[in-house]
């Protein structure tokens, strides 16, 4: 029988909390024990339980993550977890095994746990590792940052995504969000069957089009313009999509 990894998730955001306790109880080998809001509170408990893995946010107040690394004695593997990408080089002269940056999708959080996972049992790299991963495609909600904060987004109210230089603006029924992801990594969080990229600063809900005309699309009030690039693509997801 395999031997599960234990692990800690040590953060101040309730909701990145969550998201990541969520997560850990999707993957068959991995078994939560706790969860803290500071490296003060989970010390406490650490003596105890011994856990294999933390899940370690970096700022945070009373004591930061990479402080809080080189006082731990014996040191878990730690797996950072940031919305900082400025920290990965010292973190890395720290030896943690990786640097998740928020908001993290499912996807990247299982291949760094299951990389970890393979690497202390070899017998198990070619193996087919249960998880409870619901599909892209049956999500309700995405979890983007935005400024300050991690903002839950509800997947049907998005209307379209605007690029603006360094940010995208998501464009949903009831609010604007600015947020500094790329149109890379938000393809990656959300579902490709309800979404499409039409032009380099555009890319629309599927099922919110209201009408196309002379490759221009109407979205409530907007007029979106589709470029030669994304065309081909754009009318081939159009045709195959189900509502």
């Amino acid at each position: 029988m395999r031997k599960k990894l234990t692990c800690y998730i040590i953060d101040d955001e309730h909701l990145a909390q969550k998201i990541l306790e969520k997560y850990v109880e999707k993957v068959s080998f991995l078994e939560l024990k706790g969860s803290f809001e500071s490296p003060l509170e989970a010390v406490e408990h650490m003596n105890e339980d011994k856990p294999d893995l933390l899940f370690l946010d970096i700022n945070m107040p009373d004591l930061d993550g990479l402080s809080f690394i080189p006082m731990l004695n014996p040191k878990p593997m730690i797996i950072l977890t940031t919305a900082y990408d400025q920290y990965a080089l010292k973190a890395f002269d720290l030896e943690v095994k990786d640097y998740l940056l928020k908001p993290i999708s499912f996807e990247r959080f299982y291949k760094g746990v299951l990389r970890i996972y393979q690497e202390l049992n070899p017998q198990h790299q070619t193996e087919q590792l249960e998880v409870n991963l619901m599909p892209k495609n049956e999500q309700e909600y995405v979890f983007i940052k935005a400024g300050t904060r991690i903002q839950k987004v509800a997947i049907r109210e998005i209307l379209f995504i605007e690029g603006m230089k360094d940010y995208l603006r998501i464009h949903t029924q009831k609010e604007k969000i600015m947020t500094l992801l790329s149109f890379a990594k938000l393809e990656e969080l959300l579902p490709d069957n309800k979404f499409a990229r039409v032009h380099k600063s555009f890319m629309v809900a599927i099922d919110k089009i209201d009408h196309i005309e002379k490759n221009r699309i109407r979205i409530a009030d907007q007029t979106i313009p589709i470029s030669n690039t994304y065309a081909d693509n754009f009318y081939k997801v159009l045709k195959d999509f189900k509502d």
